[in-house]
């Protein structure tokens, strides 16, 4: 063999060890990214989480709506829960029970599946029916919004 050929050889056996090199390098950093998301809550989160207090619970009913998806193929079922700043805003937000789930009707339809499916869309679409809701309940403030059931078929 020629010493030109010896040294492509050797040139493309080196690419292909750091070609692997970086594609494992590569998958090991995502396998750390989804272990450290899926990684148990802390000590210190655990405490955090029981030292709060919750604030009323207010129930809410199923809504049943057609997401922005093209064709309109898909819908969305969810129940929901709202967490109340304190107990006196329980009177007014019964008494503005259809305004609350108006807003909520109208938020919902407006989303797409790539929107919500995630657990950052969840949280997107949480914190904007709160700030939607917190707009007009002048009386206190929604903290919290739990979902207790969310079907998107």
């Amino acid at each position: 063999m020629s010493n030109k050929l010896i040294i492509v050889l050797i040139a493309v056996f080196f690419m292909v060890v750091l070609m692997m090199g970086g594609g494992f390098f590569f998958m090991w950093r995502q396998i750390s990214h989804v272990n450290a998301q899926n990684a148990p809550p802390t000590q210190q989160d655990e405490e955090s989480v029981e030292n709060q207090e919750m604030g009323p619970i207010f129930p809410l009913k199923t809504f049943i709506v057609n997401l922005a998806d093209e064709g309109g193929n898909r819908y969305l079922r969810v129940t929901m829960n709202l967490e109340l700043g304190t107990e006196d805003i329980v009177e007014t937000a019964t008494a503005r029970l259809p305004q609350i789930r108006n807003s909520i009707l109208m938020t919902l339809p407006t989303k797409k599946y790539d929107d919500i499916h995630t657990l950052e869309g969840k949280s997107a679409l949480r914190e904007e029916i709160i700030a939607k809701l917190n707009g007009f309940l002048s009386d206190g403030t929604v903290t919290n919004i739990y979902f207790t059931e969310f079907v998107v078929q």
